[in-house]
Protein backbone atom coordinates (compact mmCIF):
# COMPACT_ATOMS: atom_id res chain seq x y z
CA UNK A 1 0.00 0.00 0.00
CA UNK A 2 1.45 3.38 -1.02
CA UNK A 3 1.61 6.05 1.68
CA UNK A 4 3.24 9.46 2.05
CA UNK A 5 5.93 10.43 4.53
CA UNK A 6 4.91 12.16 7.77
CA UNK A 7 7.05 15.27 7.19
CA UNK A 8 8.82 15.45 10.57
CA UNK A 9 9.16 19.05 11.79
CA UNK A 10 12.09 20.94 10.34
CA UNK A 11 14.70 21.79 12.97
CA UNK A 12 14.18 18.48 14.81
CA UNK A 13 17.42 17.06 16.21
CA UNK A 14 18.60 13.88 14.50
CA UNK A 15 17.52 10.88 16.55
CA UNK A 16 20.47 8.70 17.48
CA UNK A 17 20.90 5.13 16.31
CA UNK A 18 23.31 2.24 16.55
CA UNK A 19 22.33 -0.51 14.15
CA UNK A 20 23.94 -3.55 12.55
CA UNK A 21 25.18 -3.44 8.98
CA UNK A 22 24.49 -6.96 7.65
CA UNK A 23 27.07 -6.65 4.84
CA UNK A 24 30.01 -6.15 7.22
CA UNK A 25 28.64 -7.35 10.54
CA UNK A 26 29.68 -4.11 12.23
CA UNK A 27 27.54 -1.74 14.26
CA UNK A 28 27.08 1.72 12.75
CA UNK A 29 26.13 4.70 14.89
CA UNK A 30 24.98 8.17 13.97
CA UNK A 31 28.10 9.32 15.82
CA UNK A 32 30.21 7.66 13.10
CA UNK A 33 29.21 10.47 10.72
CA UNK A 34 31.09 13.77 11.04
CA UNK A 35 30.28 15.22 7.63
CA UNK A 36 28.53 18.63 7.42
CA UNK A 37 25.47 16.99 5.84
CA UNK A 38 23.94 13.67 6.87
CA UNK A 39 21.29 11.87 4.84
CA UNK A 40 19.32 9.14 6.59
CA UNK A 41 17.22 7.08 4.17
CA UNK A 42 14.60 4.48 5.04
CA UNK A 43 14.55 1.94 2.23
CA UNK A 44 13.97 -1.78 1.73
CA UNK A 45 14.54 -4.42 -0.93
CA UNK A 46 11.05 -5.41 -2.03
CA UNK A 47 9.33 -2.04 -2.57
CA UNK A 48 8.87 -1.03 -6.23
CA UNK A 49 9.25 2.64 -5.25
CA UNK A 50 12.72 1.92 -3.82
CA UNK A 51 13.63 -0.30 -6.76
CA UNK A 52 12.65 2.59 -9.05
CA UNK A 53 15.11 5.02 -7.39
CA UNK A 54 17.86 2.54 -6.44
CA UNK A 55 20.25 3.61 -9.20
CA UNK A 56 19.56 7.25 -8.31
CA UNK A 57 20.72 6.59 -4.75
CA UNK A 58 23.91 4.97 -6.01
CA UNK A 59 24.48 7.97 -8.31
CA UNK A 60 23.78 10.42 -5.47
CA UNK A 61 26.55 8.82 -3.41
CA UNK A 62 28.91 8.98 -6.40
CA UNK A 63 28.18 12.66 -7.05
CA UNK A 64 29.00 13.98 -3.57
CA UNK A 65 32.36 13.56 -1.84
CA UNK A 66 32.08 11.31 1.19
CA UNK A 67 33.80 14.04 3.23
CA UNK A 68 30.84 16.35 2.56
CA UNK A 69 27.84 14.02 2.73
CA UNK A 70 27.32 11.18 5.15
CA UNK A 71 24.73 8.65 4.00
CA UNK A 72 23.05 5.80 5.82
CA UNK A 73 20.21 3.60 4.60
CA UNK A 74 18.01 1.80 7.11
CA UNK A 75 15.57 -1.04 6.47
CA UNK A 76 12.87 -1.13 9.16
CA UNK A 77 10.64 -3.84 7.68
CA UNK A 78 9.61 -6.99 9.52
CA UNK A 79 11.42 -9.87 7.79
CA UNK A 80 8.92 -12.34 9.23
CA UNK A 81 6.25 -11.06 6.87
CA UNK A 82 8.69 -9.80 4.21
CA UNK A 83 11.62 -12.25 4.02
CA UNK A 84 13.11 -10.30 1.12
CA UNK A 85 14.01 -7.65 3.70
CA UNK A 86 15.85 -10.05 6.04
CA UNK A 87 19.39 -9.03 7.04
CA UNK A 88 21.14 -11.49 4.72
CA UNK A 89 19.08 -10.14 1.81
CA UNK A 90 20.06 -6.55 2.77
CA UNK A 91 23.71 -7.58 2.52
CA UNK A 92 23.05 -9.17 -0.87
CA UNK A 93 21.26 -6.01 -2.09
CA UNK A 94 24.11 -3.74 -0.97
CA UNK A 95 26.69 -5.97 -2.67
CA UNK A 96 24.71 -6.46 -5.90
CA UNK A 97 23.95 -2.77 -6.42
CA UNK A 98 27.23 -1.36 -5.16
CA UNK A 99 25.90 0.67 -2.25
CA UNK A 100 28.73 2.87 -1.00
CA UNK A 101 26.82 3.73 2.14
CA UNK A 102 25.93 1.49 5.07
CA UNK A 103 22.63 -0.38 4.68
CA UNK A 104 21.46 -1.02 8.23
CA UNK A 105 18.79 -3.22 9.78
CA UNK A 106 16.35 -1.72 12.32
CA UNK A 107 15.10 -4.97 13.83
CA UNK A 108 13.34 -3.32 16.79
CA UNK A 109 11.87 -0.65 14.46
CA UNK A 110 12.65 1.97 17.12
CA UNK A 111 14.82 4.05 14.79
CA UNK A 112 12.04 4.24 12.21
CA UNK A 113 9.65 5.36 14.95
CA UNK A 114 12.10 7.99 16.21
CA UNK A 115 12.28 9.47 12.70
CA UNK A 116 8.51 9.04 12.16
CA UNK A 117 9.37 7.13 8.99
CA UNK A 118 6.20 5.95 7.29
CA UNK A 119 7.25 4.65 3.89
CA UNK A 120 10.11 3.40 1.80
CA UNK A 121 11.79 5.41 0.51
CA UNK A 122 11.72 8.19 3.11
CA UNK A 123 14.54 10.78 3.26
CA UNK A 124 15.83 12.93 6.15
CA UNK A 125 18.67 15.43 5.61
CA UNK A 126 20.46 17.03 8.56
CA UNK A 127 22.91 19.92 8.57
CA UNK A 128 26.16 20.30 10.53
CA UNK A 129 24.19 21.04 13.71
CA UNK A 130 22.33 17.73 13.13
CA UNK A 131 19.01 19.55 12.86
CA UNK A 132 16.53 18.49 10.18
CA UNK A 133 16.90 20.68 7.11
CA UNK A 134 14.94 18.61 4.59
CA UNK A 135 12.51 15.71 4.62
CA UNK A 136 10.44 14.22 1.89
CA UNK A 137 10.95 12.98 -1.63
CA UNK A 138 14.00 12.36 -3.78
CA UNK A 139 12.25 13.94 -6.77
CA UNK A 140 8.96 13.78 -8.66
CA UNK A 141 9.63 10.41 -10.26
CA UNK A 142 7.42 7.43 -9.38
CA UNK A 143 7.12 3.99 -10.93
CA UNK A 144 5.19 4.34 -14.17
CA UNK A 145 4.83 8.15 -14.25
CA UNK A 146 7.45 8.66 -16.97
CA UNK A 147 9.45 11.21 -14.95
CA UNK A 148 13.20 10.51 -14.97
CA UNK A 149 14.93 9.89 -11.61
CA UNK A 150 17.22 12.88 -11.02
CA UNK A 151 17.11 13.40 -7.25
CA UNK A 152 16.57 17.11 -7.93
CA UNK A 153 14.58 17.91 -4.77
CA UNK A 154 17.03 16.21 -2.44
CA UNK A 155 20.08 17.45 -4.36
CA UNK A 156 18.85 21.05 -4.10
CA UNK A 157 18.60 20.60 -0.32
CA UNK A 158 22.03 18.95 -0.04
CA UNK A 159 23.62 21.74 -2.08
CA UNK A 160 22.03 24.38 0.17
CA UNK A 161 23.20 22.65 3.37
CA UNK A 162 26.74 22.32 2.02
CA UNK A 163 26.75 25.99 0.96
CA UNK A 164 25.45 27.11 4.37
CA UNK A 165 22.39 28.54 2.61
CA UNK A 166 18.71 28.17 3.48
CA UNK A 167 17.12 24.99 2.22
CA UNK A 168 14.18 25.63 -0.12
CA UNK A 169 10.90 25.73 1.83
CA UNK A 170 8.90 23.88 -0.81
CA UNK A 171 9.35 20.31 0.38
CA UNK A 172 7.05 17.51 -0.73
CA UNK A 173 6.34 14.20 0.99
CA UNK A 174 7.95 11.06 -0.26
CA UNK A 175 5.63 8.33 -1.45
CA UNK A 176 6.27 4.63 -1.25
CA UNK A 177 5.36 1.34 0.32
CA UNK A 178 4.20 1.52 3.91
CA UNK A 179 6.68 0.29 6.48
CA UNK A 180 5.93 -3.31 7.37
CA UNK A 181 5.56 -3.09 11.15
CA UNK A 182 5.76 -6.16 13.34
CA UNK A 183 2.37 -7.17 14.65
CA UNK A 184 1.38 -4.83 17.48
CA UNK A 185 4.39 -2.53 16.86
CA UNK A 186 2.91 0.06 14.48
CA UNK A 187 3.13 3.62 15.81
CA UNK A 188 0.05 5.82 16.08
CA UNK A 189 1.01 7.80 12.95
CA UNK A 190 1.09 4.65 10.76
Amino acid sequence: MAVESTMLALGTSAPGFTLPEPLTGRLVSIDDFSQPALLVMFICNHCPYVQHVRSGLVQLRADYPEADLGMAAISPNDPTTHPGDAPERLAEEARTHGYRFPYLFDEAQETAKAYTAACTPDFFLFGPDRRLAYRGRLDGSRPGNGVRVTGEDLRRAIDAVLAGAPVPADQYPSMGCSIKWREGNAPAYA
